[in-house]
């Protein structure tokens, strides 16, 4: 059997049917075992992530064709498609059209992490408190590791973001402003130089960011001496004091956050 891969090199793909098997890899048949049982379509999706996970397969590398993949697999096309959907949209592969197209394995993005929480939210099944709650933990964590990692670059770049979101707010560009207003928190989660908090941090600031642009709260005005004190703080390696002050400026964000969305609500909901 030929690899999942389109190289003549790869390793074998076990089918569905091998993987059921006494014989099969240890980690695709207690994959196979635990919890209830999955559908083709799953397990065609469980093998390409442990080809992933072993590092036969890795960005950039194209799957085989569907057709190709069905035989290898000994699976039905209709799984194959199935299979390859939900990885898409999980953001696992990138499937492109046309000469030279095909499904590729993706780098990685964020971005899904992002849309899948704020589906969550907008779905009611993940609160706006819970949201402040964990961003506040998260960015008094990065707030920590950036008062002892962060050098000279990373504050100074902090510094030009104040710059040019207050720059943004006397000129009356509201819109300038909503796209740049988030750079500020991953500026500091750059700081910590830890891709996982930065990963997060910009997730959970674009979900704020774009429930504040669908609300349409009015500016508020304090925003940039917050943060220059923040930064102050940051400068002076004073943890104590920047962690207070980020987190009274999320809580009274939250709470505006808040008092907005009811203010909607009851305007959406009137009584007839």
């Amino acid at each position: 059997m030929d690899s999942v891969r389109s190289k003549p090199t790869a390793s074998k793909l076990p089918s569905p049917a091998e993987a059921a098997s006494p014989t099969a890899p240890a980690t695709l048949k207690a994959a196979r075992t635990a919890g209830k049982p999955r559908r083709t379509f799953e397990d065609i999706c469980l093998q390409i992530r442990i080809e992933m996970q072993e590092g036969r397969l890795k960005p950039g590398d194209r799957l085989p064709a569907e057709r190709e993949l069905a035989e290898q697999l000994g699976v039905s096309r209709n799984a194959v498609r199935e299979a390859l959907r939900s990885l898409e949209v999980a953001g696992v592969i990138a499937c492109q059209r046309g000469i030279g197209g095909g499904a590729f394995i993706r780098h990685g993005d964020p971005g899904i992490i992002t849309q899948a929480v704020y589906d969550m939210v907008l779905l009611g099944r993940i609160s706006t408190e819970s949201l402040t709650e964990t961003r506040i933990l998260l960015m008094n964590d990065a707030l920590r590791l950036a008062c002892a990692r962060a050098t000279s670059i990373d504050l100074d770049a902090i510094e030009r973001d104040i710059d040019l979101v207050e720059q943004l707010t006397y000129s009356g560009d509201l819109k300038g402003r909503s796209t740049y207003i988030i750079n500020f928190y991953s500026l500091i989660a750059r700081a910590t130089h830890n891709e996982v908090m930065v990963m997060l941090i910009d997730s959970l600031s674009e979900i704020v960011r774009q429930l504040l642009d669908r609300i349409s709260p009015t500016p508020r005005t304090d925003v940039i001496e917050v943060r220059r004190l923040i930064l102050k703080h940051l400068r002076a390696r004073n943890v104590d004091g920047a962690v207070l002050e980020m987190t009274r400026h999320l809580e009274r964000l939250s709470q505006q956050l808040r008092a907005k969305e009811k203010t909607l609500a009851k305007k959406t909901f009137r009584p007839d």
